[in-house]
């Protein structure tokens, strides 16, 4: 698939063998971790250039805005790339809850016991 990406990016960019990298979806001003969704170079692109955090969707097979459906949208604040490349983390201000279950994040619901 072609993309709009601009061609520096996306030469930095290593991508898993279905041509996707995981982005890490953060509140911006808390640290709070919200999310993981996955992106093209697509996804990035529109990420970057409309503000608003666009994905891939793995089991749908298409592009989704977050909020688009929910209204609980993530505004960009920043986007990182990882030293090696191969992880985005994207700093947003989430407007309501992250996560499609109705919980603010993906990441309170199954805390695993941790042995001290």
């Amino acid at each position: 698939m072609s993309s709009n990406l601009d061609p520096a990016i996306a030469a930095r960019l290593k991508r898993g063998p279905d041509g996707l990298v995981p982005a890490i979806a953060q509140q911006y001003d808390t640290g709070e971790v919200l999310m993981l969704g996955w992106m093209d170079d697509e996804a990035l692109h529109r990420t970057l250039t409309t503000g608003r955090c666009t994905y891939w969707s793995r089991s749908r097979n298409e592009y989704w805005v977050k909020g688009d459906t929910s209204g609980h949208v993530q505004h960009v604040k920043s986007v990182a790339l990882d030293c090696d490349a191969d992880t985005l983390l994207v700093k947003v201000d989430q407007v309501g809850v992250a996560c499609h279950t109705g919980a603010r994040t993906c990441f309170d619901a199954d805390v695993l016991p941790v042995s001290q």
